[in-house]
């Protein structure tokens, strides 16, 4: 199983970029996905996830308003849409995936690390000031 993050890069702050997570090795078409991020000198962080069946959304207070997770089971692929980017979304920036088919949480449980079970290698995003 992999799961292949892509899409980072450099970007002025206001910028936008759009990552992509493609999942090979199984289908993630079931299962709640998510992105996270560590910035330098810091502790990894969540930052959205979704739910199996796309019907929820969950995101951090920081990029609320600005970021959108989106899924497309057909492509086995996760995005994530940054908007209004700003120097402090500098980071790598990992996509996760949770094992567990058709699989709800109660709403806290989404933003933990501990329940996904696959992660990306990461994608480094810069946002220049």
């Amino acid at each position: 199983v992999q799961l292949q993050a892509s899409g980072g890069g450099l970007v002025q702050a206001g910028g936008s970029l759009r990552l992509s997570c493609a999942a090979s090795g199984r289908t993630f078409s079931s299962n709640v996905m998510g992105w996270f991020r560590q910035a330098p000198g810091k502790e990894r962080e969540f930052v959205a996830a979704i739910s199996w069946s796309g019907s929820r959304r969950y995101y951090a207070e920081s990029v609320k308003g600005r970021f959108s997770i989106s899924r497309d089971n057909a492509q086995n692929t996760v995005y994530l849409q940054m908007n209004s980017l700003k120097p402090e979304d500098t980071a790598v920036y990992y996509c996760a995936a949770d094992r567990s088919d058709r699989r709800t949480y109660p709403s806290g449980n989404y933003y933990s690390s501990g329940i996904y079970d696959y992660w990306g290698q990461g994608t480094l995003v810069t946002v220049s000031s």
